[in-house]
């Protein structure tokens, strides 16, 4: 039987980052929008930013700006099951609210305009 994915890695900017299961992933490029007409529809393609989702943790020692850069810089979404993908123009989308009581949570968003599958 084939393997799925269950673990999702995320390297950020060379820094390791806890990321929580649910974590979800697109990649960038393009797809197929539906255009309707009449009594029938066609498509067209349009361009789609890759984008990341995780909850990550708040951790003691931790400061905020490790968390969080209007920066670009690279990210690298690593799968157990052997694929990496690499963006080198990634940035973070939102500033993240850190919850207290539930062990830090955190939200972290990321967004970018091309990847590569490096494996």
């Amino acid at each position: 039987m084939a393997q799925s994915v269950g673990v999702i890695d995320v390297v950020w900017r060379g820094k390791r980052l806890i990321a929580e299961k649910g974590s979800k992933f697109r990649q960038a490029g393009l797809q197929n929008a539906t255009v309707a007409y009449g009594r029938g529809a066609t498509r067209s393609q349009e361009f789609k930013e890759g984008m990341l989702e995780i909850t990550s943790q708040f951790l003691k020692g931790e400061r905020a700006s490790d968390i969080y850069t209007a920066e670009e810089g690279e990210l690298q979404i690593q799968l157990d099951t052997g694929q990496t993908i690499v963006s080198y123009d990634a940035w973070m989308t939102e500033r993240p609210d850190v919850t207290g009581g539930e062990g830090g949570k955190v939200p972290l968003k990321w967004a970018w305009s091309s990847d590569e599958e490096i494996s």
